[in-house]
């Protein structure tokens, strides 16, 4: 957990949690500025079009950065009926928040092969940059599964023909959180998104570091 390094080591603490809260505000802003080129001005009149992570910050979701070390942001709002093809750019504005994650981890991940190897590197920011790129990779690939409220219900609603998109739309809004739920409780020491997620979240982590 992200809180016990608060008591094992502050520096720790802080560089890993501040590293966790610009995952999250590149995450939230990749949505707002995607939206914004594709026609839909709502993030930018709401504030969300920016890097300043007070505009992206859920409190709750802060607050379970703190205590379990991961957490969420505030969801941008955009429009359908502003975007020239709702179905693809609502996809491509769903895609951007995970597709951010992965550039920013791929970005550190080259930060970590070229750091020198002193006693400081390895001991303090080589294990901070294996965590923000572990987190990085874990947002985006939890944000893939296809269940509302994640990214990825959009993404797959948007492969699928008319009539079945819209029977998918209705049922994930009227029980995609219950699904969820479901998905990230623990059955038996694990939960089933967890044993879904797990093998390829370590796999894209070991090719990067």
């Amino acid at each position: 957990m992200l809180l016990t390094l608060l008591f094992e080591s502050p520096l720790l603490f802080v560089l890993a949690a501040g590293g966790l809260i610009i995952a999250l505000t590149i995450h939230e802003f990749a949505h707002a500025f995607i939206a914004d080129k594709l026609g839909d001005p709502t993030p930018t009149y709401q504030g969300r079009v920016t890097l300043n992570p007070l505009a992206h910050l859920d409190p709750l979701g802060t607050l379970a950065i703190l205590v379990v070390g991961f957490g969420w942001g505030k969801p941008v709002q955009f429009d359908p009926f502003n975007l020239k093809d709702p179905k693809r750019d609502t996809a491509l504005i769903a895609l951007a928040g995970p597709a951010s994650n992965i550039l920013l981890a791929i970005a550190l991940a080259v930060v970590y092969h070229l750091l020198p190897g002193t006693t400081f590197f390895l001991g303090i920011v080589a294990p901070v940059l294996q965590y923000i790129i572990s987190i990085n990779v874990m947002l985006a690939i939890f944000n893939l599964v296809p269940v509302y409220p994640l990214d990825g219900s959009k993404i797959f609603q948007a492969l699928l023909p008319a009539e079945n998109a819209l029977a998918y739309e209705q049922f994930m809004q009227r029980y995609g959180s219950i699904v969820l739920l479901m998905l990230i409780v623990p059955w038996s020491g694990s939960s089933p998104v967890q044993a879904l997620i797990s093998p390829i979240i370590s796999f894209v982590v070991n090719l990067l570091v």
